[in-house]
C-alpha cells in the first residue's frame, strides 16, 4: 500500500510569497533565473564551473551554492572566476527554500546580473516542491545514474522546464540508454528541452552555451 504525505500547506504558502517578491525583483531587473536540482554527483557543479568560464566574459552571473554541510562547492565556482558566489549551508535540510534564497541575494545584488543561477541540494524529492523564485528548473541526470530516473521522481521532472544529460562521454561503460531516458522524461513532461553534453570533453557545451545567451537575451528584451 502506497501513503503519500503532504507538505503542510502553511509553510509552502510562506515559501511561494517569498519566492514571488524573489520573482519580481530578478524581473524588475531583467535577470534570468535557473533552479539546478539534481541527485549527488550527477555533475551540476561541473557544468556551471564551465559556464561560468565559458560566459563570465559575456554576462554578469550570480550564483548561490547550497549544500547540507559544505562550502565546497562555491569554493569551486569562485575559483572558476565566479565573483558573485554565495554559499548557503542547510545544516541537514535536504533542499533550499526562499527564505534561505532571500537572505543572500541582497549581497549578490540583483541590480548588476544578467544570469542568477541557484545550485540546489542534492535531491531529486524535496526541492521540487520549493519555489525559489526561479524562471524554471533545470533539472540534471548523468549517464551513470538508471535511465528511470524520470519515472522514479516524476514532480521533479514535470515541473522541470530543461533536462540536461551528463557525462555522456561514458555511455559505452554504463547499462543507459538515451533513448530509454528522454522517452521516460518526455512522457512525464512532453514540453522538457533536453542537453546531452559532457563536462569532461565539452562535447555538446556549445549548445548549452547558446542556449543561456538567448535566454538572457529574452529576458533583457522582454
Amino acid at each position: 500500500m502506497t501513503t503519500t504525505i503532504k507538505l503542510e500547506k502553511k509553510v509552502l504558502s510562506e515559501n511561494d510569497k517569498l519566492a514571488a517578491e524573489i520573482r519580481d525583483e530578478l524581473t524588475k531587473n531583467k535577470v534570468a533565473a535557473l533552479n539546478f536540482v539534481s541527485s549527488p554527483g550527477s555533475g551540476k557543479t561541473s557544468l556551471l564551473e564551465k559556464t561560468l568560464q565559458a560566459l563570465r566574459s559575456e554576462m554578469k552571473i550570480g550564483m548561490v551554492a547550497g549544500d547540507v554541510q559544505t562550502e565546497n562547492d562555491a569554493k569551486r565556482l569562485i575559483s572558476a572566476g565566479g565573483e558573485k558566489i554565495k554559499p548557503i549551508v542547510t545544516g541537514g535540510s535536504c533542499h533550499l527554500d526562499a527564505k534561505m534564497v532571500s537572505k543572500v541575494l541582497p549581497e549578490i545584488d540583483s541590480s548588476d546580473l544578467d544570469l542568477f543561477i541557484i545550485e540546489n541540494v542534492g535531491n531529486l524529492v524535496c526541492p521540487s516542491s520549493y519555489d525559489l523564485g526561479e524562471d524554471m528548473k533545470v533539472v540534471l541526470i548523468s549517464v551513470t545514474e538508471g535511465d528511470d530516473k524520470p519515472l522514479k521522481y516524476p514532480s521533479m521532472f514535470r515541473r522541470s522546464s530543461v533536462m540536461v544529460i551528463n557525462k555522456i562521454d561514458m555511455l559505452e561503460l554504463c547499462d543507459f540508454s538515451l533513448e530509454t531516458v528522454k522517452k521516460n522524461a518526455l512522457q512525464i513532461n512532453g514540453d522538457l528541452k533536453i542537453f546531452e553534453l559532457s563536462c569532461r570533453t565539452g562535447e555538446g557545451l556549445e549548445e548549452w552555451y547558446d542556449w543561456l545567451k538567448e535566454l538572457v537575451k529574452g529576458k533583457r528584451e522582454a
